[in-house]
């Protein structure tokens, strides 16, 4: 089952959470008479505009755009997986403008190597010294595109600036810009010249969201757009503008630190990562890391649908693309055809629900 585009991230039908990320998305939902005040609103209504931004440029795409605003306000990076030619790219560039964020981007080679993302020392025949060049990492989203294109080696090499939020050459560290994820795309794994990310840089992906071909009305919509002259290279004159800004995120975020979540939700929380642990399908479950993963993206997703607390609904949104990249089939079950959605839709309808 796929989460996307329709419905918002996970694809736990029929849950308030996703009742109100359908068709209009978050911004249908009303505000809690309890919850945040005028300045949430004004900020979390800036954010939901991104997607409109974005939708000037990508059909189609509106729960993915809310899945990498979540993963914005919670500091994780994510994984975009989908055949080429379903925007992946044109998706993070048109946030980057909507967001008045820097981006660059990284075409991953199997010939790429650590110091072309990271940055090198050169020398300078002048000066007599070495000087660093800084590397396309130091930017607020990074486009890391066809990640799973380049060996391990190069992979290896965005570990400390995804956990760190920084970059070590000649054993100095070094800083990266505020805010910093990393929006990595990849092919699927049975793809010619891919190499499967490794579990320990997987974890550190907060997000995995999918992206499927688009269904026959969208698909029409972009080849009239095309026809009618649209340029995915010129993002202005399709009429891509800022709404918000540096600020206005870093107050979201701080925003999002107060959401609340009760000892019952937490429970089920790790209810739910523990199941993923003694299911037999999988031989690999969530980490505690996942825990944190699930909890930090559904206080994001509170807030945004205009709460200021967790409910389980908002848990059983983003279990799937939270949840989905940490665990680990069994041989046995992969040659049964078992989906990791299937199981973690079976966790979610056997463990129960705090009420």
């Amino acid at each position: 089952m796929s989460d996307y585009p329709q419905q918002a991230p996970g694809s736990m039908a029929g849950t308030a959470a996703q009742r109100s990320a359908s068709a209009d998305g978050p911004a249908a939902s009303q505000p809690d008479p309890a919850g945040p005040g005028t300045s949430d609103d004004r900020l979390r209504q800036a954010l939901l505009d991104v997607r409109s931004e974005v939708a000037k440029a990508v059909v189609g795409q509106d729960a993915t755009v809310t899945g990498l605003l979540i993963a914005l306000l919670s500091h994780g990076h994510v994984l975009l997986e989908g055949v080429p030619g379903v925007a992946k790219t044109l998706l993070i560039r048109t946030l980057s403008a909507a967001l008045s964020l820097d981006t660059k981007r990284v075409q991953f080679t199997p010939d790429l190597m650590p110091g072309d993302v990271t940055g090198s020392l050169i020398y300078d025949a002048h000066t007599a010294e070495f000087t660093f060049r800084h590397g396309p990492v130091f930017t607020n989203i990074l486009l890391a595109d066809e990640i799973n294109r380049t060996p391990p080696k190069t992979q290896a090499s965005l570990l400390e600036a995804m956990e760190e939020r920084q970059v070590s050459v000649d054993g100095v560290p070094r800083k990266l810009p505020e805010p910093f994820i990393v929006a990595a795309t990849q092919n699927p794994i049975e793809y010619e010249g891919t190499y499967p990310l490794p579990e320990a840089q997987l974890d550190r992906f907060l997000l995995k969201m999918t992206m499927n071909l688009p269904d026959r009305d969208a698909e029409i919509e972009i080849i009239r757009r095309h026809s009618m002259g649209f340029d995915p290279r010129d993002l202005q004159a399709a009429g891509v503008r800022p709404v918000a800004s540096v600020e206005d995120l870093a107050r979201a975020r701080a925003a999002v630190a107060r959401v609340s979540i009760s000892a019952e939700v937490l429970g089920y929380i790790v209810d739910i990562t523990r199941a993923t642990r003694s299911a037999p399908s999988f031989q690999l479950g969530v980490s505690p890391r996942g825990a944190t993963a699930l909890l930090n993206t559904a206080k994001a997703w509170a807030w945004l649908s205009s709460r200021s607390y967790v409910t389980p609904d908002d848990v059983k949104a983003l279990t799937l693309p939270a949840l989905r990249h940490r665990v680990g089939l069994r041989p046995e079950a992969q040659m049964d055809g078992v989906q990791v959605d299937d199981v973690l839709h079976s966790i979610l309808a056997t463990v129960p629900v705090p009420r």
